[in-house]
């Protein structure tokens, strides 16, 4: 099988290249990929575009701005040019794939739809969701142009079917596929230092942003720490929240016990992740968290919000611990029964095993062959 595949993100962030870079990787593995993306991504192609001569790139950069008004120009200019490589390429891709930020996409959707292409909307988050959580000017429009790529998508793939009923997408059932792009280097995300030697510290690894409820997370700490006096935390990450949670530490007198490093690399995650006795994961809404199967992997057991994916890797008490919500009083709770659970090792065990034998790079690849030939 060899397939001749169009993917589109949008101009990528920090958060995104994980997700991205797995995903070049899995379809490199089976097709010719002619990729539209942007921003942060070059440092994907940067160090191997020589070593994948079936990967064809065309990058297009989005500014940062603040202004409202040059947001959207900058935005219509992109769709424009998005439209004319999927118009330019129309000979080679047989598939179009639009990744992150492809539900704000309708006019490069159109346009291969037009050319009578399969057009897949692959779906690792929730745009409306995310935009209830993040005061996006642009949340109404979202909505609207989210409601224009469903529709105009040939199917939409998933991580899970619990995400159907979670991002109103009942009317789609009918086109729904489910699969991911997660996996991992097990030479890595590995235990380094067991369980039993970790010091007392729990933490956050993620976006300091609203749909994360990472807020929450830094409220509880004052009924958390006072509970356990030797206990230490890091919140490790970068974005809108990050002063919102430096105040409500110092409000809360916790701050000399709390550690913030600030955007942690990929590289340096697994020496944090093993560092750690517990992630804590309170988050509003989600696909599949890479960091929670990387802290797995590292031997961390992981307490989490059911929401999206998480609830068909974490089961209570086996392979993790499930929050009911993601209230402060919940939170500081649910870290004390996990803290205090007598089955801790084997838990963080049963999680380990779990993604070592479910998130394997072989796995993934013959998932995608499988749905893309059904497409074709």
């Amino acid at each position: 099988m060899h397939l001749s595949i169009g993917l589109v993100t949008s101009p990528i962030n920090k958060a995104s290249v994980t997700p991205v870079s797995n995903y070049l990787a899995i379809l490199s593995q089976f097709s010719d990929l002619y990729v539209i993306t942007g921003n942060y991504a070059k440092v994907l192609f940067e160090a191997d575009t020589e070593s994948k001569p079936n990967v064809h790139v065309h990058f297009i950069n989005y500014p940062i701005e603040s202004s409202i008004f040059l947001k959207f120009i900058h935005y219509m200019y992109g769709q424009l040019r998005y439209s004319y490589h999927i118009f330019r390429h129309s000979n080679k891709a047989k598939i179009w794939i639009f990744f992150v930020g492809g539900e704000r996409m309708p006019l490069p959707m159109m346009i291969a739809h037009l050319l009578r292409k399969p057009v897949l909307l692959y779906m690792p988050g929730s745009a409306i969701r995310d935009g209830e959580f993040s005061k996006d000017p642009f949340s109404k429009m979202t909505k609207i142009l989210s409601a224009l790529t469903r529709n105009l998508s040939s199917r939409i793939i998933l991580y899970s079917p619990n995400l159907i009923s979670e991002w109103n997408l009942e009317p789609y059932r009918y086109k729904i596929l489910i699969a991911h792009e997660h996996f991992l280097d097990f030479n890595t995300f590995t235990v380094t230092t067991p369980l039993p030697d970790r010091a007392p510290l729990i933490g956050y690894i993620g976006r300091l942003s609203g749909e994360k409820g990472v807020q929450h997370f830094a409220q509880a700490l004052p009924a958390i720490l006072s509970d356990q006096q030797d206990l230490r935390v890091l919140i490790g990450g970068d974005g809108p929240l990050k002063e919102l949670i430096e105040a409500s530490l110092q409000k809360g007198g916790v701050t000399a016990r709390v550690d913030l490093p600030g955007w942690i690399s990929h590289d340096d995650l697994p020496r944090y992740l093993n560092q750690l006795r517990l992630l804590v994961l309170p988050s509003y809404t989600e696909g599949l968290p890479n960091i929670m199967l990387e802290a797995m992997a590292c031997g961390t057991p992981v307490l989490a919000t059911p929401v999206g994916a998480i609830p068909d890797v974490i089961i209570d008490g086996k392979t993790g611990f499930i929050m009911e919500n993601n209230s402060p009083e919940c939170i500081a709770e649910n870290v004390k029964r996990a803290l205090d659970s007598p089955d801790l090792e084997r838990i963080a065990e049963n999680g380990r095993r779990f993604v070592e034998e479910n998130f394997t790079f072989e796995k993934a690849v013959e998932n995608w062959k499988e749905i893309l030939q059904s497409i074709e």
